[in-house]
């Protein structure tokens, strides 16, 4: 039996992972908000503008609301972080995709950096639905 982990699995485990640190947090219903609607976000009007909203709602002079206790930032902070490291950004680039994707990324690596977000947003929006509720 191979121990080797499918990125399938390493998505779904940062997702897992990041849902049950927002569990509890008194922006926990807006996170899960966001993230079930973040595919069609992204779909509808691109990862950078995705992006862009979520950094316009969650920061404030260019530093995170609320020490980033925010839903926004913090799924700014998620998808920058795990879009990076699957790009293998540099580290300073890692954090906020968006300043990557302005002003380095090429048209090849902003697809990729799509395709990648839209996976990992599939087990984060179905583990936000599971465990932060459905505010429907």
């Amino acid at each position: 039996m191979s121990l080797q982990r499918t990125l399938e699995q390493e998505r779904a485990k940062k997702a897992w992972a990041w849902v049950n640190e927002v569990k509890g947090q008194s922006y926990a219903k807006e996170y899960g908000s966001l993230a079930r609607g973040a595919p069609a976000n992204i779909q509808v009007n691109g990862l950078g503008q995705t992006l862009a909203f979520w950094r316009a709602k969650g920061f404030e002079r260019g530093k995170p609301k609320n020490n980033g206790n925010n839903a926004p930032y913090q799924l700014f902070n998620h998808v920058s972080t795990w879009v990076g490291s699957c790009l293998k950004l540099k580290a300073e680039s890692d954090k906020d995709l968006l300043s990557w994707i302005i002003n380095a990324a090429t048209t090849d690596e902003y697809r990729r950096a799509t395709a990648e977000a839209m996976a990992f947003l599939s087990w984060l929006k179905r583990f936000a639905e599971a465990e932060l509720g459905d505010d429907k």
